[in-house]
């Protein structure tokens, strides 16, 4: 206090002082936030399964594919909280089938996994595995990432060696 007054610089100084502490604002079971903060840079950690066709896969997709079915499994969100296993069948390099099965944490996520479960079949059966990525299907972001990791991990699991 100066004469009586507060010194409004230092305590806007201190206010900035705390506010630049590096906390984050974190929305909880929101609409938007799908149940939880939502940040690119949290997006997915995919675990491959064993395909369920012979052979073992390769570590990197050669563009030619072996005839199966094969599963992944995507997890995503800050804290990993969300996953969803697919499970794409290849034949002739084109997918024939995909089931996707929701694993939320949620009622939120168990929204959009649902939604995005429903669509996706007629978004992908019957394209060439190859190069396929799709984009936000069902208005389920972070479940599209992370299908599109499963389908890089897929190329991989099916991949022929030249």
């Amino acid at each position: 206090m100066v004469d009586g007054r507060l010194a409004v610089p230092a305590v806007a100084a201190v206010v900035l002082a705390v506010a630049g502490c590096g906390a984050r604002a974190v929305p909880l079971d929101d609409d938007y936030a799908g149940g939880s903060a939502e940040s690119s840079s949290s997006m997915s950690s995919l675990s491959s399964s064993s395909a369920s066709s012979s052979s073992s896969s390769s570590s990197s997709d050669t563009g030619l594919y072996r005839d199966g079915t094969y599963s992944t499994r995507g997890e995503y969100g800050p804290i990993r909280e969300d996953s969803i296993d697919v499970r794409l069948t290849v034949k002739d390099g084109t997918v024939k089938s995909v089931k996707v099965t929701g694993n939320p944490a949620n009622a939120i996520s168990k929204k959009h996994q649902k939604a995005f479960a429903s669509s996706i079949s007629s978004v992908v059966v019957g394209r060439p595995l190859k190069g396929l990525s799709i984009d936000t299907v069902a208005g389920a972001s972070w479940t599209s990432e992370a299908f599109n990791k499963a389908l890089e991990l897929t190329r991989e699991q099916a991949s022929v060696t030249r």
